[in-house]
């Protein structure tokens, strides 16, 4: 990276920007419901290298594209604060080597919040990036996206591709239980892990995978991870190419996850400091609610720049929910990766199922199915199932932690 600013190039800088093209001030682009706007149509070879953009809210409801080479479909499909590493609709200040945001007011609901992209977008013919809009409002979106001309494309030139995915709620085997004794010595593994587990990316070609970011909502309290990333590269087979330990490990952090954000991996937020945003509150210039304490919601990331996982003809990219995948969470998340052909990505569920899980006012979750997309029941071994048993038998004890 630094090594860049030592040699000259043969290549231009341009930006597409919201300015206001009057010479007046107003230096943003405001989107109808239910409508698309082109941010930034960019003609290669030629490469996205910043992208910074602020609003006040809409970031589970608005969608940022991009499309490649004039591709029939886009490459990167992903909420707004998602795609920047805040999840859940909740704004934060925190700072990456790909990613970071910085916001007056942290750990709230829809607030302004600028957001910045440094992922190198490398692309041979053209590049249009869009913001989708579909709240029932509209949207103002400040924006600026820098790019810079290539004087040569190489062969093994490979495009930058993000996708969202979510599980509300995932299908675990023992919903409600939380960490109770004994339960880290169930089995998961072989086809029940492959079937089973939490998949974050499951794409075919030829590439490497670079990270990605978890957004969780707590329903039961205490510690929500455990469960073991599981990475097949290039088909199945068992063990898995890349088998983790925890996902406070996956994350790079130990024993739960701390109030941190480093340079690959940390916090976005950090699930003790959230609350749940009230307007009437703000109205008065009070600040945000506190009276939900902790507010259950944490989004963790990790970036393998150093380390990204290579594949040849396909990645599943999977992690335990909760150990074995016992517990019933809302999860959600996106996958970041290298693919040497501009690839279609997911479809986000709809606006109404990205929407987050909130309290009331006595700190209750509100369960709308409304907003839910649960994933898959997991299949149970007998072993799965004898546990359960004997939790319910037991009167299901407390979680230990």
């Amino acid at each position: 990276m630094l090594e860049n600013l030592t040699h000259t190039r043969k290549r231009r800088t341009g930006r597409a920007s919201s300015w206001d093209t009057s010479g007046a001030n107003v230096d943003v682009f405001t989107i109808k419901p239910g409508e698309s706007c082109v941010l930034a149509d960019i003609n290669g070879p030629a490469q996205i290298t910043h992208i910074w953009c602020t609003q006040g809210k809409h970031y589970r409801e608005c969608l940022i594209k991009i499309t490649y080479d004039n591709a029939e479909y886009p490459s990167v499909l992903v909420p707004l604060g998602d795609f920047f590493g805040l999840g859940h609709g909740i704004v934060n200040s925190y700072q990456s080597m790909l990613f970071s945001a910085s916001a007056n007011v942290n750990n709230v609901f829809n607030a302004y919040c600028a957001l910045n992209a440094y992922v190198p977008m490398p692309f041979r013919e053209r590049a249009v990036v869009e913001l989708v809009n579909e709240s029932d409002e509209e949207h103002k979106e400040h924006f600026y996206i820098d790019y810079e001309t290539l004087d040569e494309v190489s062969e093994d030139l490979c495009y930058f591709h993000s996708e969202f995915r979510r599980t509300n709620p995932f299908g675990g085997w023992g919903d409600g239980m939380s960490h109770v004794g004994g339960v880290g010595a169930v089995a998961n593994k072989e086809k029940f892990a492959w079937d089973n587990n939490y998949v974050v990316l499951e794409t075919k070609g030829r590439g490497h995978y670079i990270g990605c970011n978890l957004s969780v909502t707590n329903f039961y309290g205490g510690w929500w991870g455990e469960g073991d990333d599981m990475i097949w590269v290039d088909g199945y087979k068992w063990p898995p190419d890349i088998h983790g330990t925890g996902t406070e490990d996956l994350f790079n952090q130990a024993v739960g996850m701390q109030d941190n954000a480093f340079m690959r991996s940390g916090s976005s937020i950090y699930e003790s400091n959230t609350t749940q945003w009230d307007p009437h509150i703000a109205s008065m210039g009070l600040g945000p609610n506190k009276y939900n304490g902790k507010g259950g919601y944490q989004t963790a990331y990790v970036q393998h720049i150093e380390n990204p996982v290579y594949f040849q003809e396909e990645i599943k990219v999977t992690i335990e929910h909760g150990h074995a995948n016992h517990m019933a969470n809302d999860w959600s998340s996106v996958a970041y990766w290298y693919a040497t052909e501009p690839t279609k990505v997911i479809d986000p569920p709809p606006v109404a199922k990205r929407m987050p899980v909130l309290k009331d006012n006595q700190g209750n979750w509100v369960f709308d199915k409304k907003n839910q997309c649960p994933g898959k029941p997991v299949r149970m071994s007998e072993e799965m199932k004898q546990f359960k048993e004997q939790w319910i038998k037991d009167g299901k004890p407390c979680p230990l932690f």
